[in-house]
């Protein structure tokens, strides 16, 4: 345990749900922590890899469900911390992907408290791999852009369309369905085709996976009638097309099989 003595912090990334994504440092570190502070989107099964005698202290945030505002999670980790504790802030995803880790790293390098980082699987990465679809493919999608589309209730969505309605992109948009309307509205307004292929992807990596495929015109209706109350995340481009005509002509020959059984 050299590298995480007591009154020191690390930020760990607790992965999209499922424990066997999470990277063995992750794991090595949460058996070794005395006080976990972790985020509502951690999964069970993440939390189940913690020794009986650490502290697991919920600080979740989720849309419209606020525990714990960032200065008071702050305070508990430097708390912590300064009394001894080997602390993890446990966050859903990846630590340094809309995981709020800045005010957190900030927090502790002021009253001198040893941070670290340690990176986990962000969702996008989970539902890619749920879709069986690469995000990035040569010559129609050269770039991968992750936006959040989550806003402070009361407040506009403030995103560069322009810039995100790029046809040799992918979008993921991370708490999107909410903004699943608007999204579709402006992305089209600015010049994304409608028919540009969609995937929804609701807990993923979990065993309440939701997928659902669609385009961007029919995204709002989607979003609506295909998703439950899960954390969800929305990818956006041509390159989501290749992977779903794939599947199609899959099930095209399992079709053209089962005609010939006798």
């Amino acid at each position: 345990m050299t590298d995480f003595p007591k009154g020191t912090v690390w930020l760990v990334g607790a992965g999209p749900g499922d424990p066997d994504l999470l990277t063995r440092k992750a794991e090595r570190l949460i058996r070794e922590a005395s006080v976990i502070f972790h985020d509502a989107l951690v999964g069970p099964g993440v939390l189940e890899l913690a020794t009986p005698d650490t502290r697991l202290v919920h600080v979740g945030k989720r849309s419209g469900r606020h525990s714990k505002d960032q200065a008071t999670i702050d305070k508990l980790i430097v708390e912590a911390a300064l009394a001894g504790e080997r602390v993890v802030r446990l966050k859903g995803g990846d630590p340094s992907i809309f995981g709020r880790a800045t005010e957190e790293l900030e927090a502790c390098r002021a009253a001198g408290i040893a941070v670290s980082v340690c990176p986990g699987v962000t969702a996008a990465s989970a539902a890619a791999a749920s879709l069986g679809a690469s995000l990035t493919l040569r010559g129609l999608a050269r770039k991968l852009t992750f936006v959040t589309a989550h806003a402070r209730a009361g407040d506009a969505l403030d995103l560069d369309w322009g810039t995100l309605a790029d046809p040799q992109a992918t979008l993921a948009i991370y708490m999107g369905k909410a903004a699943a309307r608007e999204v579709s509205v402006q992305l089209i307004a600015n010049g994304l085709p409608p028919e540009t292929p969609v995937a929804l992807v609701e807990n993923a990596s979990l065993p309440t996976e939701t997928v659902f495929r669609t385009r961007l015109d029919l995204l709002p209706l989607a979003a609506k009638s295909a998703l439950g109350h899960g954390p969800a995340l929305l990818l956006i481009g041509s390159a989501l097309e290749v992977a779903c005509s794939k599947e199609d002509a899959k099930r095209r020959v399992l079709a053209d099989a089962i005609g010939r059984l006798p």
